[in-house]
């Protein structure tokens, strides 16, 4: 037999000698980072030119991205979302004033000890993006806040519980601290003769997030966070954030965004904002 023809066989033989892998027992590799992100875009423009029942030109536009960054490694799950927002408007000759400014981050370690109770550590920050005024009747601004002034950050140590699969609680040791530079009154106390800039209490934090998809084209988010310092007990800190979101077609969407804020050492009434906007929504991930 010629070298050849014995290399060819041999090299026949030995490929059928091998056992195939069934298709769905092919290794691949693991996907730990599961990414989410969309995004959306409004405006608004209205302009008059020897209009004779009269008005003003008005432009109005806001931006938001709403994103989350899952890194799952069994025990292990790392959880990392944020939240963008800004808009601003301006009516007639009037500067342009600032309507939404908001930077809301927030990471999440969980270890899962079983299906419903688990051990968490979390880090939060909530600040803007832009200089904030406040005006007066006659239009004058005086600047209140501005980029990383305030920022309220807070590290927490606890336990999550999955009460549904859409709704989740945790509950844990937590301390808080308000960081500012020129706008201290966000933290410094009264009650003592020095300003301070910085402001740091320990307490308790609660938080509950749900995430319901009511039908194809509606869904609805809700977080209700809860801190309670050790020093004032009953003065609970609330801060609640919801969203409703109806898909009015592929890219145009209704967002219906209520935020609250109930603290009682910054103002004695609860803050509230509301938001209504139609626009061009993106997911982009």
């Amino acid at each position: 037999m010629k070298p050849q023809i014995f290399l060819l066989i041999a090299l026949v033989a030995a490929v059928h000698a091998q056992d195939p892998q069934p298709p769905d027992t092919i290794d691949v590799e693991p996907q730990y980072w599961k990414h989410s992100l969309v995004t959306a875009m409004t405006i608004a423009q209205v302009s008059f030119s020897d209009w004779a029942q009269g008005g003003e030109n008005a432009l109005a536009y806001s931006a938001s991205a709403n994103g989350n960054s899952t890194y799952d490694w069994y025990p292990f799950t790392w959880s990392n979302s944020y939240k963008l927002a800004f808009g601003q408007t301006r009516l007639g000759g009037r500067e342009t004033r600032k309507t939404d400014d908001k930077l809301d981050l927030e990471s999440v370690l969980t270890y899962r000890l079983g299906s419903y109770i688990n051990p968490y550590a979390a880090v939060t920050l909530k600040t803007q993006f832009a200089t904030g005024y406040r005006y007066d009747a006659a239009g004058n601004k005086t600047a209140i806040s501005k980029f990383y002034d305030p920022a309220f950050l807070t590290q927490s140590l606890g336990f999550g519980y999955q009460i549904t699969p859409q709704l989740i609680t945790r509950l844990g040791y937590a301390i808080r601290e308000i960081v500012t530079s020129e706008f201290t009154a966000f933290a410094d106390d009264p009650t003592t003769p020095n300003e301070e800039s910085t402001k740091i209490e320990d307490g308790m934090e609660s938080v509950t997030e749900g995430k319901w998809k009511i039908d194809e084209t509606m869904s609805f988010n809700g977080k209700l966070e809860l801190f309670s310092s050790f020093r004032s007990p009953e003065k609970i800190i609330v801060r609640g954030d919801n969203t409703l979101t109806v898909k009015m077609g592929r890219i145009v969407t209704l967002i219906v965004n209520v935020q609250l804020i109930n603290e009682r050492r910054v103002t004695p009434r609860t803050q509230v904002k509301q938001t209504l906007a139609i626009g061009i929504s993106y997911t982009v991930l």
